[in-house]
């Protein structure tokens, strides 16, 4: 299943992106929905929801959510965290069977870790199939112009007595980090890869699915993006 199938599940994942906090993800959620005018109880999708973070704000605010992730693990801890929210382990290229959303995200770079720009092409279609007439989508990527500028090409970091050493390249237009884990005498190695998509990539796969696109933002406060400046790219549509 790939790379992202073995690391997203692990402590150290949850170690190295400890940064992405509740504060952030409430941050998300808020914006989202003072973006879009959503019925009460609205069915929401959460895409890659990992272990619930953004699940949780969504339940709070009244949403009826779903949470779908390829890790098994990262679904069993959101069940436990946020039971008021629905979560299931599913490819998001595949179509999801259940009544159609009013909305739908996907948050924190969870697009582009495939091989071919065709799955993502998958993604776009899934979505746009398992949502109602006018729904809502919302993809949140990394600033690919800004992060190629500013690539770091080596670091070590120590977050709570572990050890990261980290190594970044460019490899076909594939953005590459190798992370060796280096707990007591243990050591562990994991790989992420993500495609370095452009927004009019992205922007493209919006509109062959069915998508308008509404707005191009920074996040998670909505400024106009800016390719020099935004830290993100945001891009929010709707379903035809």
């Amino acid at each position: 299943m790939g790379w992202f199938k073995h690391w997203f599940g692990t402590r150290y994942y949850s170690l190295l992106y400890g940064h992405r906090d509740q504060d952030d993800a409430a941050a998300w959620v808020n914006t989202i929905l003072e973006q879009w005018s959503l019925p009460s109880g609205a069915r929401v999708h959460d895409l890659a929801c990992g272990r619930g973070r953004h699940a949780r704000f969504f339940a709070d605010a009244g949403c009826d959510v779903t949470g779908t992730d390829i890790s098994e693990a990262s679904i069993e801890e959101a069940r436990r965290a946020v039971p008021k929210a629905t979560f299931a382990v599913h490819d998001m290229r595949e179509p999801i069977h259940a009544d159609k959303f009013h909305g739908a995200c996907c948050l924190f770079t969870s697009l582009g870790y495939f091989q071919e720009l065709s799955d993502d092409r998958k993604v776009f279609r899934a979505v746009a199939d398992s949502l109602v007439p006018g729904g809502r989508f919302v993809v949140d990527f990394m600033n690919t112009e800004l992060v190629l500028r500013d690539l770091v090409p080596e670091e070590t970091l120590e977050v709570e007595g572990i050890t990261f050493h980290i190594t970044r390249e460019l490899q076909n237009g594939v953005l590459v980090k190798r992370i060796l884990v280096l707990d007591g005498h243990v050591e562990h190695r994991f790989e992420e890869r993500v495609q370095a998509l452009t927004p009019s990539q992205l922007q493209d796969l919006a509109v062959e699915a069915g998508f308008n696109v509404d707005a191009i933002t920074d996040g998670p406060d909505p400024t106009p993006f800016n390719p020099q400046h935004s830290q993100r790219f945001v891009l929010w549509m709707t379903l035809k």
